[in-house]
């Protein structure tokens, strides 16, 4: 068998462009799909993966681990997060092939299956744009997070912190502790919160806010500084009662290597769309579970992603909980043949071949590229702070 074409579909979902990669192979019907979501890169990562398609076309796709060192090796640049995206969404869909080939849900090529139901995390208001970004919704967040009960699920995460200089007021931490606030007193103490800082602290702020919120029981703080420096993430984490997670802007397990060593979390986020895909995030779970760090992938993008992050969960032992975005667009359902349905909050397993989801190009086609609206914020006093 032999990988013939190469291509990419883009669906325009509002706050990003899911990427799609598509590949076709000299078996009538055999068709692989993967995702490669990138927010505002879609050219750059679309350009990726034309770049790395000639090391694919014509080679078997079964040989996933020697295609991946392939893509990865050959370029002799070590790519980041635009190539290893373009690289993830490939590897997804030779591992969506080989699973289809031998006729059996991607989770048994991975060990099978080490738990019987994999639990999800749910956004306010479902992860729109409008309950998930927007600060005025503040007042609503009691509202919203009662939603995500309503269905069934029983872990929530919300952005809460606002963008942050470097030495911040105490008006700031009072707008962290007011949002965790109104969702513990709505949702009561069965239901786990997750605080989003969205890398927008510094350590002496992440600090600040991680005691002012610490009454509020937190399960973990998610990204409380920029991923640009360990010492610092390991400062915070020494400083806090929280658990503390990061990763969604790490890449490979060797961006994972030092922050593993140095224990500057509990929690590890690697995202199955930048990470290195399949085969990435398998090692990187490894090497976390050696260190007795748990895995939360990250998985604010598309319905390709998250079932496959849905294999992993199944897969990894030391899978914790899976985000989703379940109402980013409301006709996230309709550009795949079979989304994901979920009871109480946790997904079963899968029983289709491969990764058991195909984009339904027809509805896709509905929803053509349209550029990113790039989202700058800024200080007070003008200066550019971090999104």
């Amino acid at each position: 068998m032999k990988v013939t074409r190469v291509e990419t579909r883009v669906v325009n979902a509002g706050l990003r462009n899911w990427i799609f990669v598509r590949l076709e192979t000299d078996q009538p019907g055999l068709i692989g799909w993967g995702e490669a979501t990138l927010e505002w890169r879609t050219r750059g990562v679309l350009g990726a993966i034309e770049d790395l398609a000639p090391l694919i076309v014509g080679q078997d796709p079964c040989r996933t681990e020697f295609l991946w060192q392939s893509m990865y090796r050959a370029p002799f640049f070590r790519e980041g997060a635009i190539g290893m995206s373009a690289l993830s969404g490939i590897d997804q869909a030779l591992h969506d092939i080989r699973a289809k080939d031998l006729g059996v849900p991607l989770f048994r090529l991975l060990g099978g299956h080490v738990r019987d139901r994999v639990r999800f995390y749910d956004h306010l208001g479902g992860g729109d744009q409008g309950s998930v970004y927007d600060p005025a919704n503040v007042e609503r967040f009691g509202e919203l997070a009662l939603r995500s009960v309503a269905d069934g699920f029983s872990a929530i995460k919300i952005l809460a912190a606002p963008p942050t200089a470097a030495l911040d007021s105490a008006a700031a931490i009072r707008d962290v502790v007011g949002r965790i606030e109104r969702v513990r007193r709505a949702v009561g103490d069965d239901v786990d919160i997750m605080l989003d800082f969205h890398g927008r602290a510094w350590p002496a702020m992440a600090i600040a806010y991680g005691h002012a919120v610490t009454p509020y029981r937190p399960w973990f703080i998610e990204e409380p500084i920029p991923p640009d420096n360990v010492d610092a993430l390991v400062e915070v984490a020494r400083a806090l009662p929280i658990p503390i997670a990061t990763g969604e802007r790490l890449v490979t397990r060797h961006g994972f290597r030092e922050v593993f060593e140095r224990r500057a979390v509990a929690i590890a986020q690697p995202d199955v769309c930048h990470a290195g895909g399949v085969t990435e995030i398998v090692k990187i779970a490894a090497m976390a579970d050696t260190y007795n760090i748990a895995l939360a992938p990250h998985n604010p993008l598309g319905p390709i992603a998250t079932m496959v992050n849905l294999h992993l969960g199944f897969a990894i032992p030391n899978f914790l909980i899976q985000e989703v975005m379940r109402s980013d667009v409301p006709w996230r359902d309709d550009v795949v043949d079979a989304p994901i349905r979920f009871d109480g909050g946790y997904a079963a397993l899968p029983t289709r071949a491969g990764i058991g989801v195909d984009l339904d190009e027809v509805e896709g086609a509905k929803h053509p590229f349209v550029q990113d609206h790039m989202h700058r914020v800024f200080q007070a006093d003008g200066a550019v702070a971090d999104w």
